[in-house]
């Protein structure tokens, strides 16, 4: 399964100049600060186990989340790791990103994560978890949103 071309469309749409990466590009990021959005599928319904989101089922489908990388590693680090399947959850987008099928990055150096949510947002997509992502945020409903569910998208790609 690759990226859904409504999907890619959306996304260049938003951010014209900005490269999308997979998961094995990430190495490729800059080392400095910046924010990011991932963009993954889950394959299917995935139920939170714990933490302030527990008992909360995400449903299966291609989500985007917008999130920042001010410490060491920066934008490189922080992506790798969302990338990887297998690693402690520290974040609750880790309990999404060691679920997920398909994972893209795309980096930004001078955007805020706030300002890449509200750009989704805005475009349009529905934000399944209030406060997912935005716990430290008072302007943000939530930092990951909804793109369309598999079966929609899979005739798209």
């Amino acid at each position: 399964m690759s990226l859904p071309d409504d999907i890619r469309a959306r996304l260049k749409e938003l951010w014209p100049h900005a490269r999308l990466v997979p998961r094995r590009a990430a190495r490729h990021l800059p080392a400095g600060p910046g924010s990011y959005v991932l963009v993954f599928s889950l394959p299917e319904p995935l139920t939170f186990a714990s933490g302030r989101f527990r008992g909360r089922t995400v449903p299966a489908g291609w989500y985007a989340y917008a999130g920042s990388a001010r410490g060491p590693g920066g934008l490189r680090g922080r992506v790798s790791r969302h990338m990887k399947k297998r690693k402690k959850r520290r974040w609750h987008i880790d309990w999404l990103t060691c679920a997920r099928e398909e994972i893209f990055a795309l980096g930004f150096a001078q955007e805020s994560e706030c300002h890449l949510a509200g750009a989704l947002r805005q475009a349009g997509h529905a934000s399944p978890l209030p406060g997912f992502g935005s716990s430290d945020c008072k302007d943000c409903e939530s930092h990951l949103v909804f793109l369309a569910p598999l079966s929609a998208a899979a005739g798209q790609s």
